[in-house]
């Protein structure tokens, strides 16, 4: 692997080298190892998270590399540089037409793709639905048992190359038309109600004790998240802003296939 991040490394500060066949191969190593699930964009790392910023250059690097062609899909047909996914069955994946997912990005067994979409460098863990139109974008991390409901919007990075990942860890269900960007991380088993939008910039407001808690950029574990806002002041007057209202917590009483419904009837969210 260091010998591998040492030739990507170097092909990222000189373009020059994208037109050795050494460098191309490399780089389609590291693409094939994503694919497979071998090395990941990013990993847990104890309680936090490692980026491999280098596992992300090397994805950009590939389009380059790449050549247009046509992929011709029965009586449907794509123009593009990515060659899609393929061997399902052996993978262990259910995926339902019309289901994409790119080349270069992990789908673990027990997976199922309703009609949505993969990017290239995503990592989806085991058991995860991602369900109709949902969408992981390139190198999200998506955890075990992941519910990702219909319509939800997971950001991707190359463009900024230096953000961070968004991550879902194990067991969080995503409500429908949720959008997660810009590197947030929500942690395990927490629930996202219908319509949930998290930027790194988003306000995320624990309300269920007596005084407000805050936080940016990430969710806590097992919490139960709805739509909200507050009142900022502007130049031209006051404004409502969006913000997510953390409204309670996952009770460990119920078991964890159904906590999920559980949790969003206690609280009177919609998914």
């Amino acid at each position: 692997m260091n010998l591998l991040k040492e030739k990507i490394e170097k092909a990222w500060d000189d373009r020059e080298l994208l037109k050795q066949e050494e460098t191309q191969k490399t780089i389609r190593e590291v693409i094939e190892l994503l694919d497979k699930g071998k090395i990941r964009v990013a990993e847990p790392d104890g309680d936090g998270w490692k980026v491999n910023e280098w596992v992300k250059k090397a994805v950009v690097l590939y389009f380059p590399i790449q050549k247009m062609e046509t992929i011709e899909v029965g009586p449907l047909e794509f123009h593009d540089k990515m060659k899609l996914k393929s061997n399902y069955a052996e993978l262990g994946v259910r995926v339902v037409p019309h289901a994409v997912a790119r080349y270069g990005a992990y789908l673990s067994s027990g997976v199922i793709m309703m009609p949505s979409y993969v990017n290239i460098g995503a990592y989806v863990d085991a058991g995860t639905m991602v369900d109709t139109w949902a969408t992981v974008g390139s190198c999200a991390q998506i955890g075990k048992d992941v519910h990702l409901s219909g319509g939800v919007g997971v950001g991707g990075v190359l463009e900024p190359l230096q953000a961070a990942p968004v991550i879902i860890e194990d067991g969080c269900f995503i409500g429908s038309r949720c959008i997660v960007v810009e590197g947030v991380r929500v942690r395990k088993e927490a629930v996202l109600g219908a319509n949930v939008v998290l930027t790194k910039s988003t306000k995320i407001i624990d309300v269920s004790g007596s005084e407000p808690k805050e936080y940016r950029g990430e969710v806590p574990a097992r919490s139960v998240v709805i739509p909200g806002s507050y009142t900022k002041e502007f130049a031209a007057g006051s404004y409502n802003v969006p913000c997510a209202l953390i409204i309670g917590q996952r009770k460990p009483s119920t078991d964890l296939k159904t906590s999920l419904n559980d949790a969003l009837r206690e609280y009177d969210v919609a998914v």
